[in-house]
Order: C-alpha cells, then structure tokens, then sequence
C-alpha cells in the first residue's frame, strides 16, 4: 500500500510540473487578469485528467531523493520550454501592432497590455487581445494543451536535457516570429513609406504648406482606414501560423 501510495504521488508531481509549469508562461494563461488561483485550477483539473492517460509512459520512480529533484527541475524545464515556445510564436503579432502604431501615428499612445504584462502601444494591446478571443473561439488551446502532453513523446520523462536544441529552437522559433510579423505588417510598413514619401514630396513642391499640421490627421485617417480592412486578414493569417507552428509538437 505505502508503495502504491508513494508511485501516486510520483506520478502526480510529475505531471503537474510539466503542466504546471507550461500553463504558467502559455498565452491566455499568463495574462494579469487571470489569478493565480485559477492557473493552479486548470493545471490542478488537467493533471488530474491525463494521470491516466500518461502514467503508462512514466518511468519507475528514482530510489533516492536527488533523483527525484533532478527528475522535477528537468519537468519544470521542459514545461517552461513547452510555454516560451507559444509565448515566442504569439510574440509575431507583437510586432505587427508596434509597426501598425508606428505607421498611423500612434506610438506614443501606450497602456498596458495584460498579454505580456508591459507598456505597449494601443494598436498592440488591441490586436493582442483579438489574437486571444480568436485562439479561444476557435479551440486552438485545445492544441497547445495536445502539445504539452505530446512533449512526453518527444522529451520522455527522466532523459537528460538537450539544451543546446532548446536553445537552437527558441532562437529559430523568435527568428520565424520576427519574419512573420515583418510580412504580416507588410502594409503597414509600405503604407509608411508611401506616406512620408509623399509628404516630402509635397513638402517641396509647396514649401508655404504647413506640411506637420496636415500630415498628422490624414496619417490617422488613412493609418485606420488601412488598419479597419487588414484586421481580418493579419487574424486569420497570425492564426494560422499560430497553428502551423504547434502541430511541430503535435504527434
């Protein structure tokens, strides 16, 4: 009984710090407006579902306890890698909304955005925040829970830690992210340069123009009639490499 007991909460300890872990840096969970109670709520309900579905594949539990602490920090890493890498993915439309802001004259226009917990520009707290709606409508963290317990097939518990992958991965990964929100912002970002070229261009051609007073309101003014027909389109494409890249964890 007392060994019965004891490989319980081996079991139970093991997965709930991977998911624990996971769920702590995972977009939607990590928001400010989301309590710590809760976190521990839904990590508390998921570890209690998958105890059965993935004590098969847990080892024996190690015979001493610096085993055992070494099997726990390895889970705790591989939960926290599990997170960054969808933080690092989502970290794509934070880029988008900087240069959206940039480009209709809104980047000194700053509150805090719950999603990263920082002082960020408008545009990007409101593009964060449709980002999320869109993932939870859509089931998408139905897959980024798929891609923590899947980690168990690629990461098994007890393997030594290949840290020189993870940091190979998260490099790439914040590299693609870059990349994408550079040609997600794409309009933004030729919008910017069609504007001030034009700006310029009529600044010499009528020097008497007040050129600062005009330019700001027609920036707006075009900036969000630009902004208001790409929002659906800078959604559905984030959304779908938001996706693309959790089916790499997916098995």
């Amino acid at each position: 009984m007392t060994q019965l007991f004891t490989l319980e909460i081996y079991t139970f300890m093991t997965i709930f710090l991977r998911v624990g872990s996971a769920i702590l840096v995972m977009p939607g969970f990590m928001t400010s407006y989301v309590s710590t109670r809760i976190r521990l709520s839904v990590a508390l309900a998921l570890t209690l579902v998958l105890i059965p579905l993935l004590s098969t594949r847990l080892p024996v539990p190690p015979a001493d306890f610096g085993s055992f602490l070494t099997t726990c920090i390895f889970e705790i890493t591989y939960g926290l890698f599990m997170g960054l890498c969808m933080q690092f993915l989502y970290a794509a439309l934070s880029l988008v909304g900087n240069f959206a802001g940039q480009a209709i004259g809104f980047s000194n226009a700053q509150m805090f955005d719950p999603t990263f917990q920082t002082q960020s520009i408008v545009l990007e707290s409101f593009l964060s925040i449709i980002a999320l709606t869109v993932i939870f409508i859509t089931d998408l963290h139905h897959l980024m829970i798929s891609a923590v317990v899947d980690s168990y097939v690629l990461f098994p518990v007890g393997s030594d830690l290949p840290i020189d992958n993870f940091a190979e991965f998260l490099s790439k990964s914040l590299n693609n992210s870059f990349i994408m929100g550079f040609k997600i912002a794409s309009p933004f970002i030729a919008f910017t340069i069609i504007f001030y070229s034009g700006m310029g261009l009529l600044s010499r051609l009528m020097p008497q123009l007040n050129i600062f007073f005009l330019s700001l309101p027609l920036q707006i003014y075009l900036g969000l009639g630009l902004l208001f027909m790409t929002v659906p389109i800078i959604i559905v494409w984030f959304t779908r490499y938001y996706e693309n890249g959790l089916m790499k964890f997916v098995r």
